[in-house]
């Protein structure tokens, strides 16, 4: 794995982490590092795991042997009231965006924000409802419902509502997906106006190369259930590698 200039301890440290289904090998020693301010992409081809990757970094499942550690907590030991401190930390931005159809926007902000912050005034909830709206663009969808929404605004109305508990940790899953190419290009560009505002770090699961290469600091390539290789977007795609190089050329990135 590459080396990482930062000297910082890892904000995220994955260690020899297998995960299997019965008789299906997910992971299989997967090792990973993801320092403070960073976005790191996961690529891999559908059903190689990334997504499984993910769950067991905010603990909804458990790995079968390896060590997870984010900010400073190892995942597995914890239960009940630790493990929801912990994910508060983290935002987890679903692929679907998981918007809740019967709350307008509004509702949909104000929601995980009443339910996690105790003693907030209605004052300060609107004000940090239209704070997050206006980070993504989108402070007139406010009254609107998710159906009334395009694919993109409600990917972006999914992240607002993640970033309003001002997580330290982004999680991204397949966040491009379903979009055509030049709402792409706008939420790969939110994700990295998301780091440089609210300052935090990233994992960013994709297939899309595109994705990968306008928001990537370091992408890890996950092969057979562990991660072939770490690096840049050009130091990757160097690479003699079949699988990484057929990879490439399926997403026909020129």
């Amino acid at each position: 794995m590459q080396e990482n200039t930062n000297q910082e301890d890892p904000i995220i440290s994955i260690r020899d982490v297998y995960k299997s289904f019965g008789d299906l090998h997910v992971l299989n020693g997967v090792d990973l590092d993801v320092y403070r301010g960073e976005n790191v992409v996961v690529l891999g081809r559908s059903g190689t795991g990334k997504s499984v990757l993910i769950k067991i970094i905010v603990g909804l499942l458990q790995q079968d042997k390896g060590s997870v550690n984010v900010l400073g907590n190892e995942v597995s030991d914890l239960q009940g009231k630790e493990l929801n401190e912990l994910r508060r930390k983290i935002g987890f931005s679903f692929q679907n965006s998981a918007l809740y159809d019967s709350m307008t926007v509004r509702e949909n902000l104000e929601f995980p924000l009443v339910r996690n912050v105790a003693n907030l005034s209605k004052a300060e909830v609107k004000d940090q409802v239209e704070s997050v709206l206006e980070s993504v663009g989108l402070s007139q969808t406010i009254n609107q419902v998710p159906s009334q929404l395009s694919g993109g605004q409600r990917k972006r109305i999914g992240i607002a509502r993640t970033l309003i508990l001002q997580p330290e940790i982004m999680l991204y899953d397949e966040p491009t997906a379903g979009l055509d190419p030049i709402t792409c290009i706008e939420i790969n560009e939110l994700i990295n106006e998301v780091k440089e505002k609210y300052h935090t770090s990233a994992i960013i699961i994709t297939h899309d190369l595109t994705c990968a290469r306008q928001t990537g600091d370091r992408l890890a390539m996950l092969l057979d259930g562990k991660f072939a290789m770490t690096g840049t977007f050009e130091e990757v795609f160097a690479s003699d590698e079949e699988r990484v190089k057929s990879f490439y050329d399926y997403n026909f990135i020129q």
